[in-house]
């Protein structure tokens, strides 16, 4: 008997319907077409041991199992249960009414229970889309699959559920969120506050300037001096998460496999922090099976490179290309993935080996020219997409003790959101567009228009500073953004200036 169950692929970050076919004939034989890995392969052995612990077997026939279409690869254990359902089927050892209207994935344990899977949410989006009834999966992954509305999602723990429901001995009540109240209730949950750190107020300006315009930013100073504390907290002033942003970063995670248990939705900017021994494929995506790097898990959030010079250097150029286009795009011979990688670059790092290169107090004790080789590990390019460049210096004892509260994460927000409205209606006609770190060269020169008095500034910086085209662009997109903040509507001689000495790094003088 010809049985038809349905499971889904992962491609990218979406999903792909896959076709179970399972037909039971003559013979002795378990076969299994339809480019399976051996992940897939090994399915038999797991199904028939939960087979047999739920008081079913594994028929002593032929068994032809075809995963359609055929010419993408199905990887991963999350068959395993759409196989099992398949063979029952096929067997008359379940009713098979209906089954064709659900989408059936879970990875079994020889017991017969479920283990969670990956990408439910892209799962049920597909689902839904394809006109699909309901959804069966484990029940650690009910809840993220539950966001998507007109589907009928239903958390397991067992297989012996599953057949109980096609066989009519009992009912499952499908899991019910409510999408929206999940996604306000923790919008504003973050752990780290402004208000934890003591002076540092000029740094504070920056990331702030950096928070409502989305500008990359690199923090140079001895350590202890704040850098990662400042980085940490730097979320906590962004603009809220919208719900299309929420779900298109919980797809991301979720075909990562980074969901917890029992997740539903992430609701606040993701803060990712990579060890500088990451390889170029962990940062930016891919392997044998694509899978989403540091920089796509930190879509629409930020991107925290600590001890910058201390990355591989191969590592460090890879990002050229994702910091300017959003998007990393992964060639294989068979298939070509896309991954969104639109996150703000937050990088740290000493100014020179020993750490204490203008420090107010301690001595450096590097070799002549070791700070410059230092900093070269760094590679102008890259520099030149980082746009404020902030130099941070420890803070003073008196200030550590003042017990004078510092301002809190949520003022600083409400200036960076109400720039942020003020360059959502600037780019409301333009796609992909959403702040002014985003902008391209032809907006750049029609809404960054400066006086003549403002030409003769940045035209003495350029040339004093020696700084690159590249170097202009990001200049006036910061003054732009200063502008916002001050609620300006051009660009004056003062927001020209703080914007120009946000490019320290630029100078050849600094660190000979």
């Amino acid at each position: 008997m010809l049985v038809k169950v349905y499971g889904s692929a992962i491609q990218g970050v979406n999903a792909i319907t896959i076709t179970v076919e399972v037909n039971i004939n003559k013979g002795i034989n378990f076969l299994m077409v339809g480019l399976p890995d051996s992940a897939v392969k090994e399915s038999q052995q797991r199904i028939e041991s939960a087979l047999s612990e739920n008081g079913y077997h594994l028929p002593g026939k032929k068994i032809v199992v075809n995963m359609a279409p055929a010419d993408i690869r199905k990887e991963g254990s999350a068959y395993d249960l759409t196989i099992a359902m398949g063979i029952l089927a096929a067997s008359k050892q379940m009713k098979s009414d209906g089954i064709e209207k659900y989408i059936i994935m879970g990875e079994l344990s020889l017991d017969g229970s479920l283990q969670p899977i990956k990408g439910a949410l892209p799962i049920a989006i597909e689902a839904r889309s394809k006109g699909f009834e309901g959804f069966f999966l484990p029940v650690q992954n009910a809840k993220e699959a539950a966001i998507v509305n007109d589907l009928k999602v239903y958390g397991v723990e067992n297989i012996k559920q599953v057949i109980d429901f096609f066989d009519g001995k009992s009912d499952l009540e499908p899991t019910v969120i409510d999408t929206r109240k999940e996604f306000y209730a923790s919008l504003n949950e973050y752990e780290f506050d402004f208000s934890d750190v003591k002076g540092q107020e000029n740094i504070k300006r920056a990331l702030e300037i950096a928070a409502a315009g989305g500008h990359n930013v690199i923090l140079i100073g001895p350590p202890g001096s704040g850098k990662t504390m400042l980085a940490k907290r730097l979320p906590s002033i962004l603009p809220p998460l919208t719900l299309h942003e929420a779900l298109e970063t919980t797809k991301i995670h979720s075909v990562a496999g980074k969901m917890g248990n029992h997740t539903t939705l992430i609701s606040v900017r993701p803060f990712r922090a990579p060890h500088h021994t990451i390889s170029d494929v962990a940062l930016v995506g891919g392997g044998g099976n694509p899978q989403p790097g540091e920089i796509s898990l930190a879509h629409n959030g930020v991107l925290f490179l600590d001890e910058l010079p201390e990355f591989k250097r191969t590592v460090l150029e890879v990002l050229r290309q994702p910091i300017e286009n959003r998007m990393i795009t992964i060639s294989r011979a068979r298939f070509t993935v896309e991954y969104p990688a639109s996150f703000m670059m937050v990088a740290a790092m000493n100014p020179c080996p020993c750490g204490y290169y203008n420090h107010p107090d301690i001595q450096c004790v590097c070799a002549p020219g070791m700070v410059q080789k230092y900093l070269n590990k760094i590679s102008g390019p890259l520099l030149d997409r980082i746009d404020l460049h902030v130099e941070v210096v420890p803070v003073p004892f008196r200030e550590l003790m003042d017990s004078k509260p510092a301002e809190k994460s949520e003022e600083v927000r409400k200036r960076v959101v109400k720039a942020r409205a003020i360059q959502e209606e600037r780019f409301r006609e333009s796609k992909g567009v959403y702040c002014n770190a985003q902008m391209s060269s032809k907006q750049l020169h029609r809404i960054c228009k400066i006086d003549d008095a403002g030409q003769t500034l940045l035209k003495n910086a350029m040339e004093k500073l020696n700084l690159s085209a590249r170097a202009y662009d990001r200049i006036l997109k910061v003054a732009r953004t200063i502008a916002d903040l001050d609620g300006s509507p051009g660009i004056t001689n003062e927001h020209l200036s703080e914007a120009i000495q946000y490019r320290s790094l630029d100078r050849e003088t600094w660190g000979a």
